[in-house]
């Protein structure tokens, strides 16, 4: 599937860089995504630039990004990961990446801080980002809240 193409069912989109606060927006995205009756995609990003003349031959960041997203959905749910969710690895900006997914979904998920966050903020800046330029609802979840129950 090209970006520019998008699946007809309802989705939830969250982005995932394998920090707590990632792992519990997976767990809130399969909550919503369950009572909605949508499917989650799940969408670890990674960009990286390497000075002129030095390199990693040994590194391959999409391998290592799909193991993340791998370890964090495992982590978030164990051995009852959810069958219709998709993962998906993308190379770019965080914030311009998952707002091109989040596009037409029911809701794009995020955790209020990542990896990359310093420690005193409330809202790290990619999730800051896509709360204010997403086209769809947008779930900050904190690392502490637990995910509600949902009842029929």
């Amino acid at each position: 599937m090209t970006r520019n193409q998008r699946p007809a069912s309802p989705r939830v989109v969250v982005g995932v860089d394998g920090s707590e606060p990632s792992q519990q927006a997976l767990r809130w995205a399969a909550k919503i995504a369950d009572a909605s009756r949508a499917h989650v995609d799940a969408v670890a990003v990674w960009h990286y630039s390497i000075p002129l003349g030095w390199a990693m031959p040994d590194w391959d960041p999409r391998v290592d990004m799909d193991r993340i997203l791998n370890a964090a959905v495992d982590a978030a749910f164990g051995p009852r990961r959810p069958a219709d969710m998709n993962l998906i690895v993308c190379e770019g900006n965080p914030v311009n990446v998952l707002l091109e997914h989040s596009a037409g979904a029911l809701m794009l998920v995020v955790g209020s801080r990542g990896h990359g966050g310093f420690a005193g903020m409330l809202l790290g800046s990619v999730s800051a980002a896509v709360a204010e330029h997403a086209t769809c609802p947008v779930l900050v979840v904190h690392g502490d809240k637990p995910v509600p129950a949902v009842t029929s």
